[in-house]
């Protein structure tokens, strides 16, 4: 099922374990109005870059000192998306895996479904860290390629607890963790493609990624480690290939 357009994810850290009272209803209602204008904003003009916390709090129907209760410039905005989304999707990949109790096809598959409602649920959110991820904002730049190292470092941590993984090297584990990781950074991309009433193209998609996943986890487990390496070009040697 596809999104609505509207950001509604809720980061679970900023709950706190007594009953909010209503002045704290309206602080997270009014963060939450600057994230969502902050997003349809963005969406309209290309990037954070593009848009100013004035035209961001006019979206949002509060006044500039409103903003600054919340964020202290635009930049830390953008962290709170990336945080608050990428937060949230390793609950998801992780309750996934736990679900699947080892069984790595299993696993897959309830990965890859998990991952593709989450992003179809919360479109923007996504446009707007793919975007971001080369964007002009360097804070917010190095907080997505942050969260793609932590996924990628996550899910090579779990694999090292698995045969055949636990017996390679660490550089190799790291290095299939990080063509699952781009993989599915692929089909992110290929779902915000997606347009309305599309589901068997999404069916198609999700398919294809799920036997993307398979085939590397394939080849990952007849790796040999010996037959991997890589001589450096000539010339390119330490100090014995010096004159």
């Amino acid at each position: 099922m596809r999104g609505t357009g509207k950001w509604t994810l809720v980061n679970t850290r900023t709950e706190s374990r007594r009953a909010p009272s209503l002045r704290d209803e309206r602080k997270l209602q009014t963060r939450q109005a600057l994230l969502d204008a902050a997003l349809a904003l963005a969406r309209q003009g290309g990037s954070l870059a593009s848009i100013s916390l004035r035209e961001v709090a006019r979206e949002a129907g509060v006044v500039p000192t409103a903003f600054y209760r919340h964020f202290r410039d635009m930049d830390e905005l953008g962290l709170a998306l990336v945080d608050d989304v990428c937060f949230r999707l390793r609950q998801i990949i992780r309750e996934a895996r736990a679900a699947a109790r080892g069984a790595r096809d299993v696993a897959i598959q309830s990965s890859v479904r998990g991952f593709v409602a989450y992003v179809l649920a919360n479109e923007r959110a996504f446009e707007f860290l793919t975007r971001e991820r080369f964007g002009a904002s360097r804070p917010v730049r190095q907080a997505v390629a942050r969260e793609i190292r932590y996924f990628a470092g996550e899910l090579a941590s779990d694999l090292r607890a698995l045969p055949p993984f636990s017996a390679m090297p660490g550089e190799d584990v790291d290095m299939i963790a990080d063509l699952v990781v781009h993989a599915v950074l692929n089909l992110t991309a290929d779902l915000l493609e997606l347009g309305p009433g599309q589901a068997v193209r999404e069916h198609e998609i999700t398919a294809r990624a799920i036997k993307q996943l398979r085939l590397i986890f394939l080849g990952a487990a007849r790796w040999r480690p010996e037959r991997g390496a890589v001589a450096p070009p000539a010339g390119a040697g330490g100090a014995a290939d010096r004159p």
